[in-house]
């Protein structure tokens, strides 16, 4: 009955043309990255082998599992502003051999390099993902580049490929993605872009594409936000050279790097304005579109997202160079609306790393000693899965200001998404299919919600928010008709494969 009075009044209707087909929305957009930073790779994906949390040679069972279940297409490593300190061959042959390093980026920490190349590769291995590695180029020489792509892909006879094997992994692995250098115009080097523009046409050369049957796709280092003059300068200067190009974008309530708001225990302002601070990513993407589309009209060029997110204050009684902070249920408004940002702009978008997989920023997973929590951007992750190389449909009607949308066509039928980030307003909506007037689809529906608009889970109660069936859904003569929640992640799977 409730129901039914939903719909008798403000009805939105969104018409879906099954013609009208956008392209293939990447799996990449779905990629997750990994720094050395805080508790992300030591401790929350390495634990090592003689740990008494269950591992698999070294990486941590339960984190491991759980990230099988969102379809990690790809994982970036070793950072952010940690992989223009890294050098690689410090983190190579037996542990007792390895070199120790300072962490000088992220709280001078002392790590004993037992996550290296050869765990990095294997982690992948376990996930079932691509590896995207970011070179260093603030700190690194050309011919250290040079030999890690060798070490990593060469299968011939030659010092680095040799040197492999001596450590144990006779076949090269394959590396689908290498950044050339990481914000380079901050912890990466300080640089100009003019400067960085030449740097990468040199370093780029040696990046050697050793099986031709895989090529590398090689990725510059693109601006910050909204910086327009580093996109052009790099572009122009060394378009010809680069594959991707990436952007950098981080939503604060605040917009104040130097009190950035609090995780939990905020208020509807710092609600409304994080999500908004989020949706930039899309004026922002446009705005860099239009360079490239000046340099690049064939658009061979790809637009690399790969760092994004909520950033926060730390919490409290944390290290506040760890990065450490909660996820709440405004986060997955964050997430949901960012991937939809990137969905509508599938021409130029081809990867996304949101920051960071494990233990930092807007993570998937926290873990504290061998407990292990999902956050719910992580349940959005889980929820969106099926969009991963589905065709994007362009839609007709238009949604209000807080509601965004993303329908695909998958295997099965149609995958609609939705998020409400109104905290108060429900909606009416009605998706018209013109292909399916006479079909009965099977409807599959799920949200994720919470009575409180910084619900969160922790370790002592794991599951306060997690995603539920959604049942506020009818089908009649090819017309989907959904009653909308306030504060909601909705998905709904129509199934014509039947």
């Amino acid at each position: 009955m409730i129901y039914k009075k939903l719909l008798e009044k403000n009805m939105i209707e969104i018409f879906v043309d099954s013609h009208r087909e956008l392209g293939k929305i990447s799996k990449y957009i779905y990629g997750q990255f990994a720094e050395h930073l805080g508790r992300c790779v030591y401790d929350g994906i390495w634990v090592g082998r003689d740990s008494d949390i269950p591992n698999v040679n070294g990486m941590r069972a339960d984190v491991i599992e759980a990230l099988k279940l969102i379809n990690v297409p790809v994982l970036r490593w070793p950072g952010g502003c940690f992989a223009d300190e890294y050098h690689w061959q410090d983190g190579i042959g037996t542990y007792d051999n390895r070199k120790k390093i300072v962490n000088n980026n992220w709280g001078g920490v002392t790590e004993n390099n037992h996550f290296g190349t050869h765990e990095f590769f294997e982690l992948c291995r376990q996930l079932g993902c691509e590896a995207y590695i970011n070179g260093n180029v603030g700190s690194g020489t050309v011919e250290e580049m040079q030999n890690w792509v060798e070490y990593m892909t060469s299968d011939g006879i030659s010092p680095m490929s040799d040197l492999r094997r001596e450590n144990g992994h006779a076949e090269p692995w394959q590396v689908k993605f290498f950044g050339v250098g990481n914000e380079s115009w901050g912890c990466g080097g300080n640089m100009r872009p003019e400067y960085y523009a030449d740097l990468y046409r040199r370093y780029q050369t040696y990046v050697r594409n050793y099986n031709v049957d895989h090529p590398i796709f090689k990725i510059a280092c693109g601006p910050s936000d909204d910086d327009s003059y580093w996109m052009e300068t790099v572009v122009k200067n060394a378009g010809r050279f680069m594959d991707g190009i990436s952007l950098h974008h981080y939503a604060l309530p605040t917009g104040n790097w130097k009190s950035k708001g609090n995780a939990t225990s905020f208020s509807e302002q710092e609600w409304y304005d994080e999500i908004n601070h989020a949706k930039e990513m899309g004026t922002i993407i446009k705005k860099h579109e239009a360079i490239l589309d000046c340099y690049d009209p064939e658009k061979r060029i790809s637009l690399i997202v790969d760092e994004w997110g909520s950033w926060y204050e730390v919490e409290k009684g944390t290290n506040p160079d760890f990065l450490y902070q909660q996820n709440t249920l405004r986060d997955a408004m964050v997430a949901a609306e960012t991937l939809h940002i990137f969905q509508k702009h599938i021409k130029r978008i081809k990867m996304a790393n949101i920051a960071q997989v494990v233990n930092v920023l807007q993570s998937m997973i926290l873990t504290e000693g061998d407990k292990m929590i999902k956050t719910p951007t992580y349940y959005v992750f889980k929820m969106f899965v099926d969009h991963q190389e589905a065709l994007a449909m362009d839609t007709v009607g238009s949604l209000p200001e807080h509601i965004s949308d993303s329908v695909s066509k998958t295997k099965n039928g149609y995958l609609i998404s939705l998020c409400n980030y109104d905290l108060n307003q429900s909606q009416n909506l009605i998706y018209h299919f013109n292909n399916l007037n006479s079909l009965e689809p099977e409807l599959r529906g799920t949200i994720l919600t919470a009575n409180q608009m910084d619900g969160h889970n922790d370790f002592e109660n794991p599951d306060v928010i997690k995603p539920e069936n959604f049942t506020q859904l009818k089908w009649e003569n090819g017309q989907l008709s959904i009653a909308l929640p306030a504060k909601s992640v909705v998905t709904i799977h129509v199934n014509t494969a039947m």
